[in-house]
């Protein structure tokens, strides 16, 4: 259905609604990479394809315009070498929390026809009251809260306990002459269910110096699901939490208990 011309240009009702979607995409994609040096990547590329739809479409430069036309023509390929790290935590997301996550899309345009899981209701207060503790000591510690992401695999990695959240025994885990102190603490359905864990370590480079290892795992637990993951240093006693690949420090206990209660 055609609404109006401007010039020669012919604009219909679906030519608005294909820029609207593709205005979208462009945005969201902007949130996803903002903060690091992949956005800067992601506006060159941007602009060559644009250089080359200016050149080959508009002025017909066809020599100019096939040089461009093959770095267009491998330009997927170069989209999934350069942004290997931002495709796989979209996938994730899109796979897991943005499908089946409390705030999905599917549950916000589909409420009536969406059956609620039987979740045990989260009891956080001991998680907060031990980071609480373990940050006037400065005791090192890394909790990971396991929300939709099965992550049995890293589970396995670790000792096995399937325990009632405490605040003693997460005390107990991370004192430093204890043998389970070294590694994650997965939690899933208020249970302990494995201590000692290995997790991934993020290949983000743009972290500052004064962030160690147990930062980095728990950036690299967020990134290829959709746990969080709470910090404590042992350095400094500052408490972080981490979500989807993105760290904030120095939270306050309130802070925190807040943050989580509206993120888990």
């Amino acid at each position: 259905m055609e609404l109006f011309h401007i010039g020669f240009l012919t604009i219909r009702l679906l030519d608005l609604l294909d820029i609207l979607i593709v205005s979208f995409l462009l945005y969201k994609a902007y949130q996803l990479l903002k903060g690091g040096t992949a956005i800067n990547i992601f506006i060159g590329i941007i602009s060559m394809y644009l250089l080359w739809f200016l050149f080959v479409k508009i002025f017909e430069m066809q020599l100019l315009g096939a040089i461009l036309g093959q770095f267009m023509s491998v330009g997927v390929l170069a989209l999934i070498i350069v942004f290997q790290q931002e495709a796989r935590r979209f996938l994730v997301l899109l796979g897991t929390s943005s499908l089946t996550g409390k705030d999905s899309l599917t549950r916000k345009l589909l409420p009536w026809n969406w059956k609620e899981e039987q979740v045990i209701a989260a009891n956080l207060v001991p998680v907060v009251k031990a980071c609480e503790s373990m940050s006037n000591t400065k005791t090192g510690a890394l909790i990971v809260l396991s929300r939709t992401t099965d992550l049995k695999f890293f589970e396995n990695s670790g000792d096995a306990m399937d325990a009632d959240v405490s605040k003693r025994l997460l005390e107990s885990i991370f004192f430093k002459n204890s043998p389970l102190h070294d590694g994650a603490v997965i939690i899933r359905n208020n249970k302990i269910k494995a201590a000692r864990c290995v997790l991934p370590v993020t290949d983000n480079n743009e972290l500052p110096a004064h962030l160690g290892m147990r930062h980095r795992a728990a950036l690299g637990i967020t990134e290829q699901s959709d746990a969080i993951s709470i910090i404590v240093s042992e350095e400094t006693g500052a408490i972080s939490v981490a979500k989807n690949g993105v760290l904030e420090n120095n939270l306050t206990f309130q802070e925190l208990e807040n943050y989580l209660q509206i993120e888990y």
